[in-house]
């Protein structure tokens, strides 16, 4: 009996003496691989307090640093390094991090955030299967979402957000039936979003910002759950998303949406922050959205939203911030968005308000876009007509249609013969040039491929592998070499060589801006590749595609006159159009803002439709040695945060303009010291006669421009280069004043019958291409 007692006691201590030694080993097997980690992370100052005496799994945590352990093993890792953390060395290894990581197989939680961490996501990251929760935001990967992702089946929570992931967003998503947070902000992903998503009924978070998805968004009713819905900076459109109604943000900013606002968004009691500003959404505006119960912050600004505003409508009292401006609402500013508190900004310029202290436009303005876009103003609506009434008018009209046509005929061509004799355009071609101007300012679309990654082989082939009759010339820190794609798109490949002396973070700031550039008066970018070297996968070379502009310069057709045939005086004004709107796309289009672009004549170019674009080739990569303020051979990028002296810079780019401007009237080169001559000869001729204007300009136009179209050039002109930025116009001014000039010019007939002589297209038809 004594004997098994003592066999009994035996038995349990060599069971704890084995467990002790086991989780001994288990313990030190951890702290190895966390000391791998810390070694492979290259010892970055968040992970300075692991040592090998450290007690991983009793350590205090901190916001940037945690371990949880349960039951010997780590279920939680979260690590947060430095802000703007720098590239990790050149001999750092994803495969071996990611291989050292997965010896944590009980890992639920995983945070790698802002480490340097670069390169393609390895697929061995399923071997984590029990993984929930995956940040690997602010580092620089890159490459698409591998497909062993998507075994991960318990994800709940994934945020990839400002790194450099490309390709499409994979249809195997719904993979991922627990997800409720998804995260990809500030990335290259392209392609229309799959309907796969809408299948993941558990999502309270959908964030997809800044990057280049396009196209409609997918039904997304069944997420009854969502509550943040953030799809700014990309390119979705045309429909207003399909959405439910516990929405508490919905950012839709700066996107191709152009329908109308749906009525159940005033249904929506839980939002709280609303912005669709910068689109084309039209129709009425929401009036109950600025009363919702729990609504903070509006943008509804840069649309063609109509409605008449009352000055008894009711506000939310707490909301904080309202912007309506730049669209075509009417009425009498609302009492409750008149406030002196320094807490509220509320904003409504540029539309067509009563008595407001800031900025509006003249009534029928808002009347004629409104039409313009397909709305007939409050007002103006027709009742309904009875079908009998409709009968009895189709009768008495097969009967009296002839006699009123004639009529008609007869009276618009006798007024179409006096208005050619002695008749200028009246006042009433002013409003429509602004309605041209403004209805079309936000519809500049282009006609191309959607951005993608190229492979090295497609650029190979594409310029015969560089061969030198492709090479079109070295441009800022590269070669640009012509090519054709497989399916016959001419292309433009600008190519840089990067020495190992750079990391990806010098020039991905850069990179993800000229990946912005996408606008029908910018040369636009197409897409990019990534070659890299063997030994550590860094990059070696960047490719950057864009699209071919075949008809050479502004300059060579005006000034240089490389060609037999000039530009007629309307396709000069197109060209200076389509400039102005270029350099707005560039201030305002795009988040940051570009300017100072130290725009010349010779950076514009004209493709097969004579209109004008932007050239953006040399925009800079490389950025390390760059100082705020410090320009570069075209142009310099610009935060938020930098731009103190905004207003200078637009202006700066407003002086640029008015050079150009200057060459297209005189049809001569301008050098820098001249500009204040010729600037001051414009001047005199203002208010000279219409002889001496005309005898300054260019010979090639002077019979063919209508007075009044020159001198709103002149005077645009000679406004662009006054000494003083702050007496400049804004670029909004200059566009009016060009738009103008162009209703004015193509409404005198005498312009389209002689016009064409010498031209390279004759300007009627110049006119429908670029507003088409």
């Amino acid at each position: 009996m004594g004997n098994r007692l003592h066999l009994s006691v035996l038995l349990v201590l060599v069971t704890v003496l084995l467990s002790i030694i086991h989780s001994e080993q288990l313990q030190s097997s951890l702290s190895q691989t966390l000391l791998r980690i810390q070694q492979l992370l290259n010892f970055p100052t968040v992970l300075s307090c692991w040592d090998n005496n450290t007690d991983f799994c009793s350590t205090d945590s901190t916001s940037s640093l945690t371990v949880v352990c349960y039951d010997g093993t780590i279920t939680q890792l979260h690590i947060v390094g430095e802000t703007r953390a720098l590239l990790l060395p050149k001999n750092f290894s994803i495969n071996s991090f990611f291989t050292t990581l997965v010896r944590l197989p009980s890992l639920k939680v995983l945070t790698l955030v802002s480490l340097g961490i670069w390169g393609p996501l390895p697929g061995k990251i399923a071997h984590l299967s029990s993984l929930e929760i995956f940040n690997a935001s602010s580092n620089f990967l890159y490459g698409s979402i591998p497909s062993e992702f998507s075994s991960l089946s318990h994800l709940q929570t994934l945020i990839l957000d400002n790194n450099m992931f490309s390709g499409h967003l994979p249809e195997w998503i719904d993979s991922f039936p627990a997800l409720t947070v998804l995260c990809l902000k500030h990335n290259l992903f392209n392609g229309s979003l799959p309907d796969s998503l809408s299948s993941l009924e558990n999502m309270r978070i959908l964030s997809l910002s800044h990057n280049h998805f396009y196209g409609p968004v997918p039904d997304l009713r069944r997420l009854a759950n969502l509550q943040v819905l953030e799809l700014d900076d990309n390119a979705f459109g045309p429909r207003f998303p399909q959405l439910g109604d516990k929405l508490v943000t919905l950012v839709l900013r700066n996107n191709k949406f152009r329908s109308s606002i749906p009525d159940e968004m005033s249904s929506c009691y839980q939002l709280e922050t609303l912005d669709i500003s910068a689109n084309t959404f039209v129709g009425p505006f929401q009036l109950p959205l600025m009363s919702l119960p729990s609504i903070t912050y509006l943008n509804i600004s840069g649309n063609k939203l109509t409605g008449m505003l009352l000055e008894n409508l009711s506000c939310n009292p707490g909301l904080e911030a309202v912007d309506l401006s730049s669209n075509l609402l009417t009425g009498i500013l609302p009492k409750c968005l008149i406030s002196n508190a320094n807490d509220k900004t509320f904003l409504y310029a540029r539309n067509c308000l009563e008595e407001t202290n800031q900025n509006q436009h003249a009534l029928p303005f808002c009347h004629t876009e409104a039409i313009a876009v397909g709305v007939v103003p409050e007002g103006k609506k027709h009742k309904r007509v009875s079908k009998a009434v409709l009968s009895l008018g189709i009768v008495c009209g097969i009967f009296g249609g002839v006699a009123i046509v004639a009529l008609l005929f007869f009276i618009i061509r006798r007024g179409n013969v006096q208005r050619k004799i002695k008749n200028p355009p009246s006042k009433l071609i002013s409003e429509n040039a602004a309605s041209g101007y403004t209805s079309k300012l936000l519809s500049d679309t282009i006609d191309l491929p959607p951005y993608r990654a190229f492979s090295l082989d497609e650029i190979v082939a594409a310029t015969n592998n560089f061969d030198s009759v492709c090479f079109m010339g070295e441009v800022s820190q590269g070669k640009m070499h012509r090519g054709q794609l497989k399916g016959g798109l001419l292309v433009a490949i600008r190519s840089v060589k990067v020495t190992k002396i750079y990391s990806t973070q010098d020039f991905m700031h850069n990179m993800e801006q000229i990946f912005k550039y996408r606008h029908r008066h910018l040369v636009s970018v197409l897409g990019h590749c990534f070659e890299c070297y063997l030994d550590d996968s860094s990059v070696s070379s960047i490719f950057i595609v864009f699209e071919y502009v075949p008809n050479g310069t502004l300059k060579s057709w005006i000034s240089d006159r490389h060609y037999r045939k000039s530009l007629t005086w309307m396709q000069r004004i197109e060209a200076a159009i389509g400039v102005a709107k270029g350099i707005q796309y560039l201030h305002t289009g795009i988040v940051p803002g570009v300017y100072s672009n130290n725009l010349k004549i010779t950076d514009v170019l004209l493709d097969k439709n004579f209109v004008a674009k932007i050239k953006i080739y040399d925009s800079p990569l490389y950025s390390p040695m760059r100082k705020v303020g410090q320009g570069n051979p075209s142009r310099e990028f610009k935060s938020p945060s930098a731009n103190k002296n905004v207003i200078q810079e637009d202006k700066s780019d407003v002086y640029d303009f008015g050079v150009i401007l200057l060459e297209l009237i005189l049809g001569r080169t301008i050098k820098s010291r001249n500009v204040d001559t010729l600037k001051d000869l414009l001047q005199a001729s203002i208010t000279a006669d219409g002889e001496a204007r005309r005898s300054i300009i260019d010979p090639a136009v002077r019979k063919v421009c209508l007075d009044q179209s020159l001198k709103t050039m002149m005077e645009i002109c000679v406004r662009c280069l006054v000494k003083e930025p702050a007496e400049r116009p804004s670029i909004e001014d200059v566009l009016w004043n060009l738009q103008f000039a162009a209703q004015v010019q193509d409404a005198w007939i005498g312009d389209s019958q002689s016009g064409s002589d010498g031209s390279p297209i004759s300007p009627l038809a110049s006119i429908r291409m670029t507003f088409h």
